[in-house]
């Protein structure tokens, strides 16, 4: 019973975030519908994804009030970005093969790099910035500032590469558009909307997304994301108690291991909902390069500001966080973790112009192996732990840490 608790909350969570996030997406689409693929795919679908690993840090840090809350900030964030490299783009695929859309998928080896490179360059950044015992505002400053460069580098290489297509996207989007305006079909009633939670049908009741209904739409998904990631926060900090406490129920025992690590698995699945379904649906509709782009952009949005914008908040706040030698190891042994498995997918991914699947097995099995670590990491098994030394040792030489 003890776990049981969490793991309804935590179930509560996925699908709310699901929906919620379904709604973020179509106002979100809607006010960058003038992005190119790649660069949409990799900035308002990885923003519009990302929200619930945003809140989930910061609630981890405001809730907590310690190093322990930021310990599962970076679980959260460093998971959901495994999860976004490794399993986003392997179902992607076997969604496509399995509707039988095609065989493999194509996509563009330069919109790989682009984004791979950029990815390894931040998670670089971010290994050696996030380093020491004491945290500060600017350590989450710095990392908003890169995720700033590398906005205004994709906005720049938009403009500059569609200087003489625009008029004609333009049409193309205003057709695909009508089609779509023309097969949306009646509205379910306001009750079956409300059930289900269905937010775009409660605010879009024409099948017309318009400025006026897409920026309600868009708050209140935000606000409906930011409060079940307070769920999803309480549902983890009771998961890795020893014991924790339920108003009005008692007392029950958790699992008593590192938060960081339930971060890593549960907080980090439920988090990635959003960024799965989206990628999903891209890559059932043809678009490829933005279905594996929202992986990769939301790895650096993760990376960057999911993680330093509630760092600074809190700091400017309540001032520096200091960090127990025992969550530097951890931090340190997942961080480096981190850029490996990263570097591996990026390989993975530009090795050939297509992914099937073959390769989609292979970024399947490295995350079960992923997942089988960090068990083995919270039960103290000697491999896991050996591994977990290697890791540590390897920063500590690199002079890193």
């Amino acid at each position: 019973m003890g776990i049981i608790i969490p793991l309804i909350l935590i179930a509560i969570s996925c699908v709310v975030i699901w929906r919620a996030g379904d709604g973020f997406m179509t106002a979100s689409e809607y006010i960058g519908r003038n992005l190119s693929e790649g660069v949409r795919g990799a900035s308002i679908n990885a923003i519009a994804s990302s929200m619930p690993e945003v809140f989930t840090s910061l609630f981890f840090l405001f809730v907590l009030m310690d190093a322990s809350g930021f310990s599962g900030g970076i679980g959260t964030t460093a998971g959901s970005a495994i999860f976004n490299s490794m399993v986003i783009p392997a179902v992607s695929v076997i969604a496509v093969i399995g509707i039988g859309l095609a065989k493999r998928i194509e996509v563009s080896k330069k919109v790989m790099l682009r984004d791979g490179i950029a990815l390894i360059i931040t998670e670089l950044i971010f290994l050696v910035l996030i380093s020491g015992s004491k945290l500060d505002w600017y350590h989450g400053l710095i990392l908003m500032g890169v995720y700033v460069v590398y906005i205004t580098y994709m906005f720049m290489s938009m403009r500059s590469s569609q200087k003489n297509s625009e008029s004609s996207e333009t049409e193309e989007e205003e057709e695909e558009e009508e089609e779509e305006e023309e097969d949306g079909g009646p509205a379910p009633s306001f009750f079956i909307s409300v059930i289900t939670f269905n937010l775009e049908d409660l605010f879009i009741r024409n099948n017309k997304v318009t400025g006026k209904n897409a920026w309600p739409l868009l708050i209140f998904s935000t606000l409906s994301i930011a409060m079940v990631c307070y769920l999803l926060v309480v549902a983890c900090e009771w998961m890795g108690a020893e014991v924790y406490e339920v108003p009005y129920l008692g007392s029950f025992n958790g699992l008593g291991i590192p938060l960081m690590f339930v971060a890593l698995v549960l907080a980090s699945a439920a988090s990635s909902f959003p960024d799965t379904i989206i990628s999903i649906k891209d890559a059932q509709r043809g678009q490829y390069d933005d279905a594996i782009s929202n992986a990769l952009g939301s790895n650096i949005f993760d990376v960057c500001f999911a993680l330093g914008f509630p760092l600074f908040i809190f700091c400017i706040i309540h001032g520096p966080i200091h960090m127990p030698p025992e969550i530097v190891d951890l931090s340190s042994e997942l961080r480096f973790l981190l850029l490996i498995l990263t570097v591996l997918a990026v390989v993975i991914f530009t090795s050939t112009k297509y992914i099937g699947k073959l390769k989609a097995f292979i970024l399947l099995v490295i995350y079960f192996l992923f997942i089988a670590y960090i068990i083995g990491r919270s039960a103290d098994n000697e491999l896991a732990a050996s591994i977990a030394d290697f890791l540590v040792s390897t920063v500590r030489i690199l002079s890193i840490n």
